[in-house]
């Protein structure tokens, strides 16, 4: 698997992540392992977890498994704080609950979810530049920001000597709205996108076509209503070009969806999350896929929106 350096960082990731939302959950500490390693032997590196992800169980489970099992040096950490709001004592609070959780000094990479307004972002600022600073992260990121959010505390890090180099959202044939303002924004600013749900949630997938099996996500209670903000008659006909495509290049719908996020100016990486080994082996057979340039046009067609009016 090829690697790409996030924006214009030295940070380098493979050109797909390897997600950890299932883990805790749905996924035990064995099919973690199991995911874990074939993803290091197809040549993945960036390990992307959240302190929310199995109520920080996902940061447990990784943290028996490295190094124990792959090296340290092997991988690329990225933990995620969300749901702490943006204050330096709260955030570096998250960060090093996670640094215990993961059993490590330091993340590669630490990015804060969400734009607090009900403070100055500078003490956000200052909470990820501190981080560096003591060395817990090696870079800093943002997730879930509007374009116009994540410019403006990109602009007030690097007066600080401590540039933003990613940005984290959903980013898929069936979610564009990045394509607005967002990466616009990290273009300008030298910082890479990290695309999550490059499925579409599982739904580009094609197992939603007809109907819901009883064994997906969409039938899980804590996943019903996040697989189904794609399940409607726009996101069926963009699955159904998917599937077309597929069928025409003798791949998988997966991997069809997945190529196109993964080579998409400004991904730096596309993160799949699987629930079991097979599902993750079935992801990284988008590795050896290159879509033909009619083919990208035609899904770049079928799937675009007037987002005119919307707002990230």
């Amino acid at each position: 698997m090829d690697s790409r350096r996030v924006g214009r960082s030295g940070l380098e990731v493979s050109r797909l992540g390897l997600g950890t939302m299932t883990w805790g959950r749905d996924t035990d500490a064995d099919d973690a392992a199991a995911q874990l390693e074939a993803f290091v032997a197809a040549g993945g590196t960036l390990v992307d977890t959240s302190n929310v992800y199995g109520d920080g169980d996902a940061e447990s489970i990784i943290g028996t498994l490295v190094p124990d099992v792959i090296p340290r040096s092997d991988v690329v950490l990225a933990t995620t704080t969300v749901g702490v709001g943006g204050g330096r004592g709260k955030l570096l609070a998250a960060l090093d609950a996670s640094l215990r959780r993961l059993d490590t000094d330091h993340v590669d990479l630490w990015q804060v979810h969400g734009f607090d307004l009900t403070l100055p972002f500078e003490e956000t600022c200052s909470a990820l530049q501190r981080a560096v600073d003591s060395g817990r992260a090696a870079y800093i990121g943002l997730s879930g920001h509007a374009g116009w959010q994540l410019a403006t505390m990109a602009t007030w890090l690097r007066g600080a000597g401590c540039p933003v180099v990613s940005t984290e959202a959903e980013y898929s044939l069936v979610e564009r709205a990045p394509e607005e303002s967002l990466l616009p924004a990290a273009a300008l600013h030298g910082i890479g996108l990290l695309a999550w749900a490059p499925l579409g949630r599982g739904v580009l997938t094609g197992k939603y076509r007809h109907g819901t099996p009883a064994d997906s996500r969409g039938a899980s209670p804590h996943f019903a209503r996040y697989v189904g903000r794609h399940l409607g008659p726009d996101a069926a006909r963009i699955v159904e070009a998917v599937a077309t495509a597929a069928e025409g290049l003798g791949t998988s719908p997966l991997a069809v969806a997945c190529a196109w996020v993964r080579d998409r100016r400004g991904v730096a990486s596309a993160i799949v999350g699987a629930r079991d080994n097979a599902q993750l082996l079935g992801s990284l057979a988008a590795i050896e896929i290159t879509l033909p340039a009619e083919i990208r046009s035609a899904l770049e067609d079928v799937s675009s929106v007037d987002t005119s009016g919307d707002s990230e």
